[in-house]
């Protein structure tokens, strides 16, 4: 039994050259026109049939398409005024299942974009992904009003993302994305596939969060990894001077305070937190 027929829009390519569409450096473009590939990261996040979908940066639109096809219902922001025709036009194959307004994604709130629970699905912005990330991530309610994340990254931020302690990746971002959020690299997509190709490759990350720990403050974990990544190549006791509370969290963790950043699992983190947060 076949699926719901999908209407019929020209190619990626055809569309960009229609609306005379170049990449941007200055807004961090990067073109995919796969629409196989674009089927492959729209799946990522299981069956999005009438789900919320908020997208970033659609550009002309691939990754859009492939999420209406899936069933989505999309909201997307669109920073460049000049992809907003093409966007009308998948706005119009796929009567009330498509929303684009034009703005900057770092002053949009998904939750009030979207209308509720919702999944965030993004080519992200080369220049901006990092710190939309870290929003979403620092959300002082949890659950998280998205069920999920699944962002293209250049594959160095993503193996940050997912770093494990010990290693040179591992820092700031990681501890931010998993101690309350399951991270990982759903799928890795080669320089060779965008128009025009980066000079990096890029890989594609999906984060769902998972129960929050008690006792812990959001803000204590961001401070607390502010401070002590900030500092990396010192020992703990120096970087987190500054930190009310955390040489007594130290001690009281059997944390050595002689031990740098990199060397502290989530799970320690998350308990200088509980302590810290304890005492006030």
């Amino acid at each position: 039994m076949s699926g719901p027929a999908h209407p019929v829009l020209p190619p990626l390519r055809e569309v960009i050259a229609r609306h005379n569409l170049s990449a941007s450096k200055a807004l961090g473009q990067n073109f995919l026109f796969d629409e196989q590939l674009l089927d492959r990261i729209a799946a990522i996040p299981g069956d999005l049939t009438e789900a919320r979908v908020f997208e970033v940066g659609p550009g002309p639109g691939g990754l859009t398409r492939a999420l209406l096809r899936a069933g989505a219902k999309v909201t997307a922001v669109e920073r460049d005024a000049r992809c907003l025709p093409a966007l009308a036009e998948v706005a119009d194959a796929f009567p009330d299942r498509l929303t684009v307004s034009h703005g900057d994604a770092m002053q949009v709130d998904a939750t009030a974009a979207t209308g509720g629970p919702h999944h965030i699905v993004a080519n992200l912005p080369y220049n901006v992904g990092t710190a939309l990330l870290v929003g979403w991530l620092e959300s002082a309610a949890w659950p998280p009003a998205w069920a999920s994340l699944t962002l293209m990254f250049q594959a160095e931020v993503a193996e940050r993302i997912v770093a494990a302690p010990g290693t040179s990746a591992y820092g700031r971002l990681a501890v931010l994305a998993q101690w309350r959020s399951k991270a990982r690299i759903a799928m890795r997509v080669h320089r060779s596939a965008f128009t025009p190709p980066p000079k990096v490759m890029s890989a594609v990350v999906h984060i769902v969060p998972k129960d929050m720990p008690s006792g812990v403050r959001p803000q204590t974990i961001a401070r607390l990894t502010a401070a002590a990544f900030g500092q990396r190549r010192k020992m703990l006791r120096q970087s987190l001077k500054a930190l009310p509370g955390a040489a007594e969290a130290m001690a009281a963790c059997g944390i050595d305070s002689e031990r740098r950043a990199e060397t502290l699992t989530v799970a320690d983190y998350v308990a200088l937190a509980r302590v810290i947060d304890a005492r006030d």
